[in-house]
């Protein structure tokens, strides 16, 4: 029913498991191991873009979670609105929540499928109990290489517990099998040990001011539950699922480390764009505001600052001329000898208005 995910996945494995059998020969665990590890390494890899666009929408979505508190906040009694808003808003600012979940789904058939393929190497579903001849890209010689491939004496289809049918492949040979634990509940440990550091180190990178009651839930669940459910149902994977899922783990904390190192460059490329792009714009000192600018308005100084002004002699012919109005900060009217036309003849006037006013108020 699912041959459209098990035929792509045996594949791979089948690729690998050549280049490795060149070096290693074909029914050494060795090489089945390094072949499961490339293959979670090539399915990832083909999954690096979608991560980073992951990560970005994360990033965006932390952004305007103030925002989205706002909207929640304002239509909390109308749940059409504030659904109708909240859709606007992740319109607005390009992101999709589907997008952060979508290299997870994708990993999914890639477990589903990794799981079937090891589980048949020793099933024969056709025919019970007779041999297996082939399966899906393995001939009858990948099928013998697999089955005489051991790490310690154990088989890497080989889980401690056999017996659900979802994980076991329909195994015959149902129950407990103890001589796995000693090299399983090692890797089902370390398993646990790197899917808490890669959720701890995913969570790290939250923004405080968007955490919401559903965040810290799922920041518990990634950190603590999921670890403890690969501890406790590791004993339910093959051996090869268990090397799958440390490698994937593995590369998921690498990748994490690279791809928010090359953000976090990215946003301080963009501030210090942004602040020399300000610096820029502003006028320079001592240079003329550009067109359209307005001007920077400077304090008048007083006309040869420092030095007394002068004050005409009494009796002087320009004394009372000069004796024009001062302004209350000290400083002296200028324009005082205007002059007034009528019928063509210039007649020097006397002090205005303001002159004499200002003179009363000083006597």
């Amino acid at each position: 029913m699912l041959d459209f995910i098990y035929y792509p996945v045996s594949f791979i494995l089948w690729c690998w498991h050549k280049v490795f059998g060149l070096v290693f020969g074909e029914a050494n665990a060795l090489s089945w191991i390094l072949a499961i590890i490339f293959l979670t390494f090539t399915v990832r890899g083909i999954m690096f873009k979608p991560f980073v666009n992951q990560v970005r929408s994360m990033k965006k979505m932390q952004d305007f979670a103030p925002e989205m508190k706002k909207v929640q906040k304002k239509y909390a009694n109308d749940r059409a609105r504030q659904a109708q808003e909240m859709q606007k808003l992740q319109k607005e600012h390009g992101v999709n929540p589907l997008g952060s979940c979508l290299p997870m789904l994708l990993q999914i058939p890639v477990f589903i499928g990794l799981n079937h393929v090891l589980r048949m190497f020793t099933v024969n579903p056709v025919h019970p109990g007779m041999p297996k001849t082939e399966n899906y890209f393995f001939s009858q010689a990948g099928v013998d290489s697999y089955v005489h491939a051991k790490l310690f004496g154990v088989n890497l289809g080989e889980a401690i517990y056999n017996g659900v049918s979802v994980v076991s492949g329909a195994q015959a040979t149902s129950g407990f099998h103890w001589h796995v634990a000693p090299v399983a509940i090692p890797l089902m440990i370390v398993a646990s040990i790197a899917t808490h550091l890669t959720a701890r180190h995913s969570v790290a990178r939250q923004n405080p001011d968007s955490a919401t009651p559903q965040t810290a839930m799922m920041n518990k669940l990634t950190m603590y539950i999921f670890p403890l459910g690969v501890l406790v149902f590791g004993a339910l994977f093959p051996l090869g699922l268990l090397f799958y899922w440390l490698a994937n783990n593995g590369w998921t904390l690498m990748q994490q480390r690279l791809v928010y190192t090359k953000i976090d460059k990215e946003e301080e490329a963009k501030k210090a764009e942004a602040i020399e792009k300000r610096t820029a714009l502003g006028p320079k000192p001592g240079q003329k505001p550009a067109v359209g600018q307005k001007p920077v308005q400077q304090k008048k100084t007083q006309r040869n600052a420092g030095q007394p002004s002068k004050v005409a002699k009494a009796g002087s012919a320009h004394g009372f001329a000069q004796s024009g109005s001062t302004a209350k900060n000290g400083t002296q009217d200028s324009g005082t000898d205007a002059e007034k036309t009528k019928n063509g003849t210039a007649i020097p006037s006397l002090d205005t208005d303001s002159t004499k006013k200002s003179g009363r108020k000083r006597r």
